[in-house]
């Protein structure tokens, strides 16, 4: 599992490149439309993994996309929602970049093993 903290301003797609090379090895990669991109899709494909985005309703071609695979992405969501259940990383109460994202990572690693 690999975090990265962004602006709220930068979207989604510009902090893909940085995790997809922190990312293990995979046959399906399962992503939100915020990475529906070309860039996106072709480097998750020279990784030799199949990427399974739903595309952006403005998109004219529409790649191939599985809702049925795409149901297990949900485990994904729950786990967001599980560490937000932490006062701490909700309100961020921490200011630096470093001490943000070690208690996001306390807090994940607290919800796998619980």
């Amino acid at each position: 599992m690999a975090f990265l903290l962004t602006g709220g301003q930068v979207a989604d797609c510009t902090a893909a490149d940085t995790l997809l090379d922190q990312m293990p090895a995979t046959l399906v990669l399962h992503g939100d439309k915020g990475y529906d991109t070309n860039a996106v899709r072709e480097k998750i494909e020279a990784m030799g993994a199949a990427p399974n985005i739903p595309p952006k309703t403005n998109r004219r071609w529409k790649p191939c996309f599985s809702p049925v695979f795409y149901r297990d992405r949900n485990a994904i969501e729950r786990m967001f929602g599980r560490i937000k259940d932490f006062r701490r990383v909700a309100a961020r109460y921490h200011r630096l970049e470093q001490n943000f994202l070690a208690a996001v990572c306390l807090a994940a690693i607290i919800c796998y093993w619980l």
